[in-house]
């Protein structure tokens, strides 16, 4: 890794074709350990039983409610400090990688605080039915410990990268899930704490991951962070609120689309829960690589932004949207045939693999065209549009799917939410399409 004075002319300079991976591949190995994990839970809790894999499932959108302030911090003070480095504004990035992490670990206090508070009606609130709620009170009750670690980490995680430095953010992400793999089955199985180890295992990679991206910062490249330079402003936190809200929207959405998903499949049994449960990860996996390419290419789009080279910008741009819808495409083709395989690999239970293969099938339709609302939703919230960049980070798990998910089963049933994420999929990128033109054409 380069000196920030180099780092600047690297993103500034250097061939895009070689910039846009060197920032990607490590960032989409901490999506996909990270994917990993929460696949890990659902794994091995699928050897437990079908109501302890569905009570996964109805965590899993709080988790996002968890994750979506990380990310909100950590993009929002990110993308500043990106373009304070772009313009050479040292002193101004500096204050505010303190206080973007601050301020995240403190709303993870809060977030386990209120949560531990309202544990019951929180778990029926998320979707749980009355034979899940035990396993989902004991999961949620220890999770929740994580919480001002889990915002943190991922504070830390984007502002490493956001400056370029995607490695050091690699390590720190990466660490903290291999441990949480390894210890799901020492937990569950040999110290036979079933559910509640899962759980203990997931803690224990968050806080670690914590740590070690602490540290991370001290490296010479890098941003430290230092208490001392903690300056709340109201002008800091709305740079916060420009960069963030779009993460903040996207992820708050995906917890509200996840809610809603579960009380639809809920109504069909437990095995329906599980099976779209299933297929959410599976999907998250696939989109965890076109997420960690779009944020290679942030850092690039960031510098050339402040530094005001648009046509180096757009070029970026494209290589982004070629490279993801060749990827998609291959995904695509590959998890069609292989459908009821996959689901079968978490619970082995017909009823399971039956949803679960039907809303696969669907799901894999319409996946290429994602690259181009993810994308979009890159380049506007790192070129501070962020009406463009909300409008396109709500889209796909919001603006659409949520009327979808209310409306369709009413007329297609069982079908109507396992088809769903599709046609929110084709509205999303209808959407998309005349907003990047816009943008491309202003810079």
């Amino acid at each position: 890794m380069l000196h920030h004075h180099d780092n600047y002319t690297y993103l500034t300079s250097a061939p895009i074709h070689r910039v846009i991976p060197s920032m990607a591949v490590p960032t989409i190995i901490s999506m996909l350990v990270t994917s990993l994990y929460n696949m890990a839970d659902t794994f091995f809790v699928g050897r437990i039983n079908t109501q302890a894999t569905a009570a996964i499932g109805v965590v899993f959108s709080l988790m996002f409610f968890v994750q979506a302030f990380g990310f909100f911090f950590g993009h929002g003070s990110g993308n500043y400090i990106s373009r304070e480095l772009g313009a050479r504004r040292h002193g101004n990035a500096e204050k505010m990688a303190a206080t973007g992490f601050v301020f995240s670990f403190l709303m993870g206090v809060l977030i386990m605080l209120v949560g531990l508070l309202l544990l019951r009606p929180l778990s029926l609130a998320l979707g749980s039915t009355q034979s899940i709620l035990p396993y989902t009170m004991d999961y949620l009750g220890i999770v929740l410990l994580g919480a001002p670690f889990l915002t943190s980490s991922l504070t830390l995680n984007n502002q490493l990268r956001l400056q370029g430095n995607a490695a050091y953010a690699m390590v720190g992400i990466v660490t903290g899930a291999v441990l949480n793999v390894a210890l799901h089955p020492l937990l569950i199985f040999v110290f036979n704490l079933g559910i509640s180890g899962a759980a203990i295992a997931t803690v224990i990679g968050q806080v670690v991951s914590c740590i070690i991206l602490f540290f991370m910062t001290r490296h010479e490249e890098s941003i430290a962070i230092r208490f001392k330079n903690f300056s709340p402003s109201w002008r800091a936190f709305k740079e916060i609120f420009y960069g963030g809200s779009p993460s903040l929207n996207r992820q708050g959405m995906m917890c509200i689309s996840v809610m809603l998903l579960n009380h639809a499949a809920g109504t069909y049994g437990d095995a329906a829960i599980a099976g779209m449960s299933i297929v959410n990860r599976v999907t998250m996996m696939i989109m965890a690589f076109v997420i960690g390419l779009g944020q290679g290419f942030q850092p690039v789009c960031g510098f050339c932004y402040g530094a005001k080279l648009f046509p180096r910008l757009r070029e970026a741009y494209w290589f982004t949207v070629k490279v993801g819808f060749i990827f998609l495409l291959c995904c695509a083709g590959l998890g069609w045939v292989f459908s009821p395989h996959i689901v079968g690999l978490f619970r082995n239970d017909p009823e399971v693999i039956a949803v679960g293969t039907v809303a696969l099938h669907w799901q894999l339709c319409t996946l290429p065209l994602n690259i181009f609302t993810m994308s979009g939703n890159m380049l506007t919230q790192t070129c501070r549009k962020p009406v463009a960049a909300n409008i396109l980070a709500a889209a796909r798990n919001g603006l659409f799917f949520i009327p979808f998910i209310l409306i369709l089963p009413h007329f297609f049933g069982l079908q109507g939410v396992e088809m769903c994420q599709s046609w929110s999929d084709i509205c999303a990128f209808s959407l998309s399409i005349p907003m990047i033109r816009h943008t491309l054409k202003h810079l």
